[in-house]
């Protein structure tokens, strides 16, 4: 069976183990490395086995059979394998900015002039990584949310020199491989996913310092409430269906908006997980 053409993805842990997958599930050749060969054999075997149940239970992706996108992984201890002739690589290493920019250092010296460089890191902006490369204009940063496989969004994030066609060209591959791509018109720490998900956490945590809900009942919270509303249906277009479009859900509630985010504080530091009977010490305290 002839493939759409190669990827390689460099870093075979978890997250590089899932990109193979989402990509040979659409008819891509994966060429996956590591600097330990016994791990890339390692994540080989565990992709076939996870592909095989994956059909079994029917959250298999892609229309190929599972075999089939198995053997569409192959493995490799050169990062030149990897890279060469590739129309996209997905760097997947961990989130240390010294060892990202030596790995893409190392890269830009093999690639090619047309290769796209997608890098999956959380946090890091794409300038930090890419400033000193030569190929920096076709680098972008592709964050997925974990587990990609079932999670399919994925942010394209770029750098101040990424070009257009680069954006395009990532934006159509990965709706190509059934993820769901959120552009960023320009880099900002934390990206969209984790500067939301901190933004909630950080009220989570002030909630359960002060003692107005126990962590169970704020779990309860999510999913039994706001979850099961958001895994169909987004904030913004919650806050539209909510009134009579968005201006006037602004109209009716901006107002009690403000009022509580005004209360919600700053950001929690130096928070411990504390005993009934300090809670208790510290409540007779105030």
């Amino acid at each position: 069976m002839a493939s759409k053409g190669k990827v390689g993805i460099v870093g075979s842990g978890l997250i590089g183990k899932s990109w193979a997958m989402i990509f040979a599930s659409v008819g891509y050749e994966v060429v996956l490395y590591d600097v330990e060969a016994s791990q890339v054999s390692q994540s080989i075997k565990n992709i076939r086995e996870e592909l095989l149940a994956f059909e079994r239970e029917g959250t298999l992706r892609g229309d190929l059979p599972a075999s089939q996108q198995a053997d569409l992984v192959s493995g490799t201890s050169s990062l030149q394998e990897c890279v060469k002739d590739a129309v996209y690589i997905q760097e997947c290493v961990p989130e240390v900015l010294e060892l990202k920019i030596k790995v893409w250092t190392e890269i830009d010296a093999l690639v090619g002039d047309k290769t796209i460089l997608g890098s999956s890191t959380s946090c890091i902006v794409p300038s930090k990584i890419s400033e000193g490369l030569k190929n920096r204009t076709r680098f972008i940063v592709a964050h997925p949310c974990n587990p990609p496989y079932h999670t399919p969004m994925v942010e394209l994030v770029p750098a101040p020199w990424t070009d257009e066609s680069t954006r395009a060209g990532t934006r159509a591959l990965m709706a190509e491989a059934g993820q769901g791509p959120v552009s960023l018109s320009r880099e900002v720490p934390g990206f969209v996913l984790n500067r939301m998900q901190y933004a909630l956490l950080n009220e989570c945590w002030r909630l359960i310092r002060d003692d107005v809900v126990s962590p169970q009942d704020l779990d309860v919270v999510m999913k039994a409430g706001m979850g099961m509303r958001y895994a169909f249906m987004g904030p913004m277009e919650t806050i539209h269906l909510n009134a009579e479009g968005t201006q006037n859900y602004c109209d009716r509630y901006g107002e009690t908006i403000f009022n509580v985010s005004s209360d919600s504080g700053p950001v929690p530091t130096g928070w411990k997980q504390e005993s009934s009977a300090d809670r208790k010490d510290r409540k007779s305290v105030v």
